[in-house]
């Protein structure tokens, strides 16, 4: 397909380009070296289109209507979003980012030097040879040749020369881009996904949400500002969701179903009426859980992905349920499946099953299928045998705080009805302070167990600060009687000595669990009525502050935020394999990296389990900086140093012993490498990828040349895919060329790819192409 009839066809709305919640990324090196690339003909990739069928009524730019195939660009979004920009003078249609419209907008081409630079007015006022790439598009080559003309000393084979480079770039529009359809029945939302994220293995992988509502917004345009007006009210009282977990709800809503398939024949009404009962049916649900179960914010509520099932019963009947025995039955339901994980696993087909359940059982045959998947419905003291605010047990121990009107330390009053100020918050206690407990050589998991947690005011957490039970227990018991009951605090003073933690920890989990019990029993014969106070803004001061700090610092980096549940489960049983503190199961760059996990202390079972499941994992946060840095090839620290210096301390070898040569002191970053996981290609490929990323630093003090293009590919792609990616083109690259001209071909791609410790990453055609082109230019290989 030529460019400019795929631009045309946008514009007619023919080729839709789908809102992926990635949105546009590329920064303005990536546009200049696109058009650059372009004009040289060099090679740019290929496009993947999916056809599929929708009501194209509101389709984009488009005044069809009925039902009628829509081309939806997948593979190929950042690249074509650019050459519109770049040709259009303005951002498609749908594009709603203003600062990103800044990378494409303003490129100039020197007739003279053939380069590529946006607008810099300095540079450019008084050079007639710089000309706006978006004019010469728009007006064409004609017009060219009369301004050129107009050049005072202007040769006439110079004149020549510049006009032919003028239609060289304008004939831009008719590159041939190559480009893959996908049609057919058979091309459900599942195989396409399938297909895209194996053609498209190195970039950022697409979801079924993603598939499904681009399908959407190409029908109904203003669905996902929709959808986006509703998580941002959500978010402004404390509750975080994704656009997959709304756009699920509405799916369910609307068809019954969980698979985002269902919603290929939903037209762009149907949409928006389901986009409203969804949104009522949440809000319903989102009170209720917080009045009748305390769970008012987002760290505690647990089990998000039940919410579409209950949706479903709330839409069926009529919006709300307004019966007090039939909230009840519906929240011990919620509980238990938030408990259970029930959709951690295969969430599509455990929740087309229990729609099907409550299809034709309604609520009885929702309980009877979550009680026939369980076996049974009791909690056990060893279900409390969790750490870490993001175990699901952590919002349990909450609930039942609030609905069992569990007092304060210091003020014996009921934590239920302690209404706070504004942006006030409960505070996670530690029973055991963790700096006692560490002085008793407790590690980190046990310091941390959901069962030496509880949920006091912020004021008498601080006063309570690191005072041993043995000191502030008998205070309370004396001071406010009951108090301490009614947080499951055992009475034996035995268990209160830091000696016996564990045997205060299995006593308080056998309380702990009588009471959810008892609570949910409650619950299941209509015995919970009252409602609680609702106000509480959050918990603060928890254990996992540290990890917050650094999934906030990954999203400023543009990456993915961790996983700081606390656990790794199995996707098909949903069953917990192993515990880090933070993980990124798609990688930190959302499928293009290697899956990663954090250990905030060392822990062998644990690093033995993350090598199992293929886990790069890291002891400190310094080792994962200087693992950022790597992925992004950037200095973070300051250091001067992309990655680890030289022998970092605390590196685990490759066969897991200590290298005793680091230095041990505790400024010192920490990197655990599992056995047998960093094998030699893997190790050989991040060595290449530190050469490359070795010549573009040297290019630049050395040679004064700044590859940004260059750069930008090795981080987003690696070194190894850069360099095959050059070496497969039919010419030589701008950056071969400047370095040639400086005499320093030794910093060319090619002259790297040939040093013998790296032969094994390529072909033979691959390193026969190195060495050809280096000869072509007197450099000797």
């Amino acid at each position: 397909m030529k460019i400019g009839f795929l631009l045309d066809s946008i514009d007619d709305g023919t080729v839709v380009l789908p809102e992926f919640q990635r949105g546009y990324v590329w920064s303005r090196d990536q546009v200049k070296g696109l058009v650059q690339s372009l004009y040289q003909r060099f090679p740019v990739g290929g496009l993947l289109i999916w056809n599929t069928r929708a009501d194209v009524t509101e389709l984009r730019g488009s005044t069809a209507s009925g039902s009628e195939i829509v081309k939806l660009l997948l593979d190929g979004q950042q690249r074509v979003t650019s050459l519109y920009g770049v040709m259009r003078g303005k951002p498609p249609q749908f594009f709603e980012d203003e600062e990103r419209a800044k990378s494409f907008t303003g490129l100039y081409f020197h007739l003279g030097r053939e380069a590529f630079e946006f607008y810099a007015k300095t540079k450019m006022t008084d050079d007639p040879l710089w000309i706006s790439v978006t004019d010469l598009m728009i007006e064409g080559p004609e017009g060219m040749t009369t301004r050129l003309s107009e050049i005072d000393g202007l040769t006439a084979p110079d004149l020549v020369r510049y006009v032919n480079r003028a239609q060289r770039l304008h004939g831009v529009r008719d590159v041939e881009l190559h480009d893959e359809n996908l049609s057919g029945d058979e091309m459900t939302v599942d195989v396409v996904v399938d297909i895209f994220n194996r053609v498209n293995s190195g970039g950022t992988k697409l979801s079924k949400g993603d598939l499904a509502l681009a399908r959407i917004c190409a029908i109904r345009p203003s669905a996902r500002e929709e959808l986006r007006a509703a998580i941002d009210r959500w978010h402004n009282s404390g509750f975080e969701f994704t656009l997959d977990w709304l756009l699920r709800c509405v799916n369910v809503v609307a068809t019954g179903e969980a698979r985002f398939e269902a919603m290929k024949n939903l037209s762009a009404e149907d949409f928006g009426v389901s986009m409203k009962k969804a949104e009522e049916a949440i809000d319903f649900l989102l009170n209720l859980v917080s009045t009748r179960l305390g769970l008012d914010h987002d760290r505690v509520l647990l089990g998000r992905y039940g919410f579409p099932v209950m949706c479903r019963f709330v839409v069926e009947s009529g919006g709300s349920i307004k019966d007090t025995e039939t909230q009840n039955r519906l929240l011990f339901w919620f509980v238990h499946q938030g408990m259970w994980g029930r959709y951690s696993g295969s969430t599509e087909s455990v929740m087309d099953r229990d729609l099907a359940a409550l299809e034709d059982g309604g609520l009885d045959g929702l309980l009877a299928e979550l009680e026939l998947s369980r076996g049974t419905l009791r909690v056990r003291p060893e279900d409390f045998e969790t750490h870490t605010v993001g175990s699901r047990f952590y919002p349990v121990l909450y609930l039942m705080t609030r609905v069992n009107d569990s007092k304060d330390f210091c003020s014996g009053l009921p934590l239920s009805q302690h209404l706070l100020g504004k942006g006030s918050s409960l505070e996670v206690h530690h029973v055991f302070p963790k700096a006692l407990l560490g002085d008793h050589d407790y590690g980190r998991r046990e310091r941390n167990m959901v069962a030496n947690f509880a949920f006091l005011t912020g004021s008498c957490n601080r006063t309570l600060g690191r005072r041993a039970p043995t000191d502030y227990f008998p205070e309370v018991a004396k001071s406010h009687p009951g108090a301490l009951e009614s947080q499951w605090i055992p009475l034996d003073r035995a268990l209160w000595e830091p000696e016996r933690y564990p045997d205060f920890l299995a006593a308080r989990r056998a309380m702990l669990a009588e009471a959810i019990n008892t609570l949910l029993d409650g619950l299941q014969e209509g015995k919970v009525t009252k409602e609680l106070a609702i106000g509480i803004g959050g918990v603060s001061d928890d254990p996992d502050a540290e990890l917050k700090a650094i999934s906030n610092w990954c999203a400023e980096l543009g990456l993915a935020r961790p996983d700081i549940s606390g656990e790794i489960v199995d996707e098909d049983t949903g069953e917990p394999l192993v515990y880090p503190d933070a993980a990124w199961p798609d990688g930190m760059q959302r499928g293009r990296s290697e899956k990663v996990a954090l250990l905030l202390e060392r822990d062998e079972e644990t690093e033995s389990r993350l090598g199992e499941l293929g886990y790069r994992f890291f002891t400190s946060p310094k080792a994962l900086e200087h693992y950022v840095e790597e992925l992004l090839n950037v200095d973070l620290d300051g250091d001067g140093v992309v990655g680890p210096v030289e022998h970092d301390a605390h590196a685990v070898m490759a066969d897991g012993t200590q290298d005793d040569t680091v230095d041990d002191s505790p400024a010192s970053s920490r990197e655990a490498t599992p056995a047998g996981q960093l094998d030699s290609s893997h190790d050989l490929e991040a060595r290449f990828h530190r050469a490359m990323v070795s010549v573009y630093d040297r290019a630049r003090t050395e040679v004064g040349y700044q590859a940004n293009y260059f750069i930008q590919m090795v981080a987003d792609d690696g070194g190894v895919a850069t360099a095959r990616r050059l070496l497969n083109a039919p010419n030589p690259s701008e950056g071969f060329a400047a370095l040639w001209e400086a005499g320093r071909l030794d910093l060319a791609v090619e002259a790297v790819v040939l040093r013998p410790e790296y032969a094994d990453l390529f072909s033979r055609q691959e390193l026969r192409t190195a060495r050809r082109r280096l000869e072509d230019y007197g450099f000797k290989a």
